[in-house]
């Protein structure tokens, strides 16, 4: 577990020692800042914000469109960089990885699933599940069997030769969600996963992450919307840039 300590107005923070150096735990923000130029003036994306993620978690990230959720979603999947403060990911410090380094936990470590699919319209299910394989240079054979794999432990083994638009928005999700297993990542990260999609398969998809966070994978959801969140173990809530709750519900 993070340890705590009291910073200088009495707030309790993660201390920046024990699990960044020891490698305990998966995540640990501490004192992120994000700040944009706009002209003359500085726009605060994100405010000394500091928290943990254990492996195992479920936690979702909530907050209202501009309250900096989105922001701090590309921090944490290494798509972005903060103004301040350090982030440390299995226990390496962000800010001193290469290029080539970020790649690397960017395909390995996380497995992003996106709100669009983000799926090639002319592949099949398989081959798009085989795509992080294909960029960390694994061969065929293996590549073939662990997207089938994956495929199947999201309920579509009997889909992998169909393409995107032979598939329901559900099962084109679930085809994002089997590419995003397919490396077994640390950390599943998910940008509003049920946005594009009906009630009825919103809760089929949230029960699919209940499933997945069962068997083991740590998971972080992004989402604007209570009822997906309610599903989480955990809660933080964002606003204006600042950790406004952050609280456990299971």
């Amino acid at each position: 577990m993070y340890k705590f300590m009291d910073d200088e107005n009495g707030e309790r923070q993660p201390a920046a020692t024990d699990t960044a150096q020891t490698g305990e735990g998966l995540i640990l923000m501490k004192n992120i800042w994000k700040t944009y130029q706009m002209g003359v003036e500085e726009l605060h994306a994100l405010r000394d914000v500091s928290f943990s993620v254990n492996k195992g978690e479920y936690l979702a990230i909530i907050g209202p469109s501009g309250s900096g959720k989105s922001t701090l979603m590309n921090l944490i999947g290494c798509l972005d960089s903060p103004t301040k403060g350090d982030y440390w990911i299995n226990g390496n410090l962000v800010s001193t990885m290469t290029d080539d380094e970020l790649a690397r936990i960017r395909n390995k470590e996380i497995g992003f699933v996106f709100q669009t699919f983000n799926l090639l319209a002319r592949a099949t299910a398989l081959h798009n599940v085989e795509l992080p394989l294909i960029y960390a240079g694994m061969g065929s054979g293996e590549r073939y069997e662990k997207a089938q794999a994956a495929l199947a432990s999201v309920e579509l083994g009997d889909r992998v030769g169909h393409k995107p638009n032979e598939l329901s928005g559900g099962q084109r999700q679930r085809v994002a969600i089997a590419r995003a297993l397919v490396n077994h990542p640390s950390i599943l990260l998910a940008d509003e996963p049920t946005g594009a999609l009906d009630s009825k398969t919103s809760v089929e998809i949230m029960a699919l992450f209940e499933k997945l966070h069962a068997e083991g994978n740590t998971i972080i959801i992004v989402t604007h919307e209570h009822e997906v969140a309610e599903r989480a173990h955990r809660v933080i809530t964002i606003r204006d840039g600042r950790i406004e709750n952050d609280e456990k519900i299971k």
